[in-house]
């Protein structure tokens, strides 16, 4: 739960609102003319004149002097109030309405502490925004997790650590951007509300709108649009934004994720496995970010991650035969499978009850991908785990599909694409008759995209990417809600409030 202040502390800052409102003092004024960033202020030489604002995180009044931290995004200064300095009255003034957690815009000169600190010599303040309620206690931060994801604002104001992801990630998608406009790509958008819930296995949010009286769904991929931008002519897109699978949470899955997708007219698979590794050469590079960092995995032992290219890559059939002793290419029934998986006395949630594609996903998420550390290259799937998929040239019976595997982590998945028209309608009439009999999650047919590939589509390879995966990884976290400003939480429970 979130803590509540004690009330008196409230009242005494409603208190001093109310006394800056008798001296017609706007507590939250419309501008401040801000010069310089807190970070900028401070590498400055001393004497040099500044004109900066912050929040007031510490303050120390010692009779005539006052000695307090202000706070920006880009860090923090210590600001030296001396009533010598800037007269009586604003000092005064200065004492008797200002709080912590309340925002000051100060005018003054560089000079440096009897202890040597560098600080901002205040001649001039303004009084920029009151705070009601306090703010956490500044030696121990905020630590409450709940509080943290509920009120990140405190979490930014407070603990540094989630300050400098947030910047990571930033920069991250920053780089991302400037990588693809290199490589010629073209940003795009397409729609957040979908006539069918297709591109992925996933279970969908559905809504309604009332202007068309259509049921509609939240996207919970980009694809199907995106290539049919392939068929418009387009040859390089990409597109960042939100997809929305209605499932469960756990560390690694968000119901609301950010997502990264391109495709690319006449590319392959392969084509796209030294993208993607060129892609993370320059984002290292550009960030200067070391290639071995230690992470901790799904069970918390601590490894070291090799991330320098090229990349290892595994056949994704022999890995898991190797693994399991079961050759999963030459299954197309679901209950021959489980009675060898039950053989081989492995065991999860649900067994009994999944098709084959779900006894296939499991099994490899249970036994061959926790034992994935450093970035892996998975290829070669069988043909039923994806139907937007083409079909590999020499073997009918597998894809040209790869997903780049990290610490037990999916990070991103890429094939070539299905263009051929026939073939696409035969495996979305495939993935009908596994919903009736039954699976809950399939891919579901669009026949509109069907129409757009009659219209004729060149070779195509597309590539997905979870931005809050890949940032996690990066940055040392092994839960995606750390890495996302405002993850989805059930409501306070309003009883409690009452």
């Amino acid at each position: 739960m979130i803590d509540k202040p004690p009330i008196d502390e409230r009242k005494v800052r409603l208190e001093r609102l109310q006394a800056l409102k008798k001296q017609q003092i706007n507590p939250y004024p419309e501008k401040f003319y801000k010069q310089q960033s807190l970070a900028e202020a401070y590498v400055m030489a001393e004497g040099t004149k500044v004109k900066s604002a912050g929040r007031i995180m510490t303050m120390r009044v010692m009779g005539k002097i006052a000695f307090c931290h202000l706070q920006d995004w880009s860090g923090k200064m210590q600001i030296v109030l001396n009533i010598n300095e800037m007269g009586d009255k604003d000092f005064v003034f200065f004492t008797n309405n200002f709080d912590l957690g309340d925002f000051i815009g100060v005018e003054g000169k560089i000079f440096k502490t009897q202890k040597g600190e560098l600080s901002i010599l205040v001649k001039k303040l303004e009084f920029l925004g009151k705070a009601l309620l306090p703010l956490p206690e500044k030696w121990h931060g905020l630590k409450d997790q709940e509080a943290i994801y509920r009120q990140r604002y405190l979490d930014l104001l407070m603990n540094e650590g989630s300050k400098n992801t947030f910047k990571f990630r930033s920069d991250f998608i920053r780089i991302l951007r400037e990588f693809y406009w290199q490589e010629g790509f073209i940003e795009v958008e397409t729609p957040t509300f979908m006539h069918q819930a297709t591109g992925a296995t996933a279970t969908p949010y559905q809504t309604h709108n009332n202007a068309l009286d259509i049921d509609i769904y939240l996207r919970i991929s980009h694809e199907l649009p995106l290539k049919e931008l392939i068929v418009g002519g387009m040859e390089k897109v990409f597109e960042l934004g939100k997809a929305f699978r209605n499932e469960g949470f756990d560390p690694s899955h968000l119901p609301e994720h950010t997502h990264l997708e391109h495709y690319c007219a006449y590319w392959n698979f392969e084509d796209n496995i030294k993208f993607t590794e060129k892609m993370f050469d320059y984002i290292f590079d550009t960030l200067g970010l070391e290639r071995k960092i230690e992470l901790e995995d799904r069970e918390g032992k601590k490894h070291k991650v090799d991330w320098q290219t090229p990349w290892q890559r595994v056949n994704f059939i022999e890995m898991i035969e190797k693994d399991t002793g079961i050759d999963i290419i030459k299954y197309s029934d679901n209950k021959k499978l489980l009675a060898d998986i039950k053989k081989k006395k492995f065991e999860f949630e649900g067994m009994d009850e999944m098709s084959l594609v779900g006894l296939v996903d499991n099994l490899y998420k249970k036994v061959s991908r926790p034992k994935i550390t450093n970035p892996t290259i998975l290829y070669h799937y069988p043909k039923y785990l994806q139907p937007l998929a083409r079909v590999n040239d020499k073997n009918d019976n597998i894809i040209d599909q790869f997903q780049l595997v990290v610490n037990g982590w999916e990070i991103l998945k890429a094939y070539s694409e299905l263009v051929d028209p026939i073939d696409q309608k035969q495996r979305f009439d495939e993935q009908k008759k596994s919903k009736v009999a039954g699976e809950e999650e399939v891919m579901e047919g669009d026949d509109e995209f069907i129409t757009a590939l009659e219209h004729g589509a060149p070779p195509i390879s597309g590539w997905g990417m979870g931005i809050d995966r890949i940032v996690a990884i990066l940055t040392g976290h092994s839960n995606l809600r750390d890495v996302v400003l405002f993850p989805l939480l059930k409501p306070v429970d309003k009883k409690v409030k009452k």
